[in-house]
């Protein structure tokens, strides 16, 4: 297995990463009351990778999603995506912990309105609307109100809306934390597969070692604020062709996450 170093090493002698974070650090507030709430920090990331963020809260995980998506610039340092600044609306697609859909529309006029800001041709987009709600496993419910399905089918709702555009980079942010337990694992199994099938770089941001575990290609670990790498994991787990069920038995999928709850855990302290 390679170790982190080399992947990051590999990523810049390539001069390919998909995302390149350099010497990040950003703060909030001014004077006595600023508190710096990340870095700094340095990470390359191959094109197609799997990246999860964990930690304690508090620990710079979602701002740093923030600055990926080019919501907020770093207070130092630089974030590239593709070899350029994020622009907010066009490098990444977002999903936040609750959906933030219009309740007004439809699960079909939800996605509807992002292939528009897409800039998806009016004539293309019954067609793609179709084939991203078939993707996160919701045909045939595209003329249903937004009210009329429960939480864990909102939440596929706006993974579809995330991936209306074809942008480079795909991000969560901790999408799952308000499920129940079963909703949230068969949503972890249609984003793993989603996320493979795209092809698209994912971030995905969680306080849980099982969830980072089964997800990442590349578990990364932040300290407790300011935050910082305290662990950078390659994860050599099969990403397609293997029953979630099955993973989640293998002492392969056992040891990553008992390394990566230890690391958290000490990383808080």
């Amino acid at each position: 297995m390679s170790s982190a170093s080399d992947l990051k090493d590999d990523a810049k002698r390539d001069g390919n990463a998909a995302i390149q974070i350099s010497g990040v650090s950003h703060r909030y507030g001014k004077g006595r009351s600023e508190v710096t709430a990340l870095g700094p920090v340095d990470l390359s990331i191959d094109p197609g990778s799997f990246l999860v963020l964990v930690g304690a809260s508090g620990c710079g995980k979602s701002t740093l999603l923030r600055l990926l998506a080019g919501f907020e610039s770093p207070s130092e340092g630089k974030v590239q995506i593709s070899g350029t600044p994020p622009t907010p609306g066009v490098t990444a697609g977002v999903v936040f912990q609750q959906p933030r859909l219009f309740p007004w529309r439809t699960v079909g006029g939800n996605v509807d309105l992002a292939l528009k800001y897409a800039k998806v041709p009016r004539e293309r987009r019954n067609d793609r609307r179709d084939q991203l709600l078939s993707r996160v496993g919701l045909e045939g419910t595209a003329d249903r109100k937004i009210w009329e399905i429960s939480g864990g089918q909102q939440q596929r709702v706006a993974i579809a809306r995330a991936l209306a555009a074809e942008t480079p980079l795909f991000l969560l942010d901790e999408p799952f934390a308000a499920l129940d337990a079963l909703t949230r694992e068969r949503l972890q199994e249609d984003v793993r597969q989603v996320s493979a099938e795209s092809g698209r770089t994912t971030v995905f941001v969680t306080h849980s070692a099982d969830e980072a575990a089964f997800l990442g290609s590349r578990i990364v670990v932040l300290t407790r604020r300011p935050g910082q790498v305290a662990l950078d994991l390659p994860v050599d787990l099969p990403r397609t062709g293997v029953d979630a069920d099955e993973l989640r038995r293998s002492p392969e999928y056992t040891a990553i996450r008992t390394e990566v709850g230890r690391a958290v855990k000490a990383a808080a302290a």
